[in-house]
């Protein structure tokens, strides 16, 4: 695409809540744009980075070995409460309920899912060690939502789990 065609909207003034360097560069480059306290849409300058980062990530893993999943960003309450970090979670899961009034949370991280995942699945020794990743969107209801990119509410983020036979293999 012609430089002229894209969509790069540039700002002189950089915004006045931003703090970092880099969260006032990313805003006035043209790379992302504030929706809300902690929310971030990436304009095309933006996705194109952050698919680059992506595909580095994904390369260095895929050849070490590990392989790639994607799990669900809502996720079932009773898999937080089983593992009890419900509570120790608390205020920073952003809980939902849908129309049967069943309780989910958008996924701040993956470890429960992922178990649950894995746990059935895994029935011998010799299907270990397994190393899964994602890349995928996670949501954290931060109190107090600052620093640009480095301390939002939604994000992408990269999660690894390995499970392993022993002690030792791990």
């Amino acid at each position: 695409m012609r430089r002229s065609r894209a969509f790069i909207p540039t700002a002189k003034e950089a915004p006045s809540d931003a703090t970092l360097p880099s969260h006032k560069f990313l805003v006035r480059g043209g790379f992302i744009n504030q929706q809300g306290a902690g929310l971030y849409n990436f304009m095309p300058l933006g996705k194109i980075v952050l698919e680059k980062i992506r595909a580095i990530v994904k390369e260095e893993l895929d050849r070490a070995g590990c392989q790639e999943v994607q799990l669900s960003f809502v996720t079932p309450i009773g898999l937080w409460e089983r593992s009890g970090r419900s509570e120790a979670m608390g205020k920073e899961m952003l809980r939902i309920h849908d129309r049967h009034e069943n309780e989910f949370v958008l996924s701040p991280t993956n470890e429960e899912a992922m178990v649950e995942m894995v746990k059935n699945r895994v029935t011998s020794y010799k299907d270990l060690p397994l190393n899964l990743y994602q890349i995928n969107t996670k949501f954290r209801d931060e109190a107090r939502p600052r620093y640009g990119l480095m301390r939002g509410r939604e994000f992408l983020m990269k999660d690894g789990y390995s499970f392993h036979s022993s002690t030792q293999d791990m």
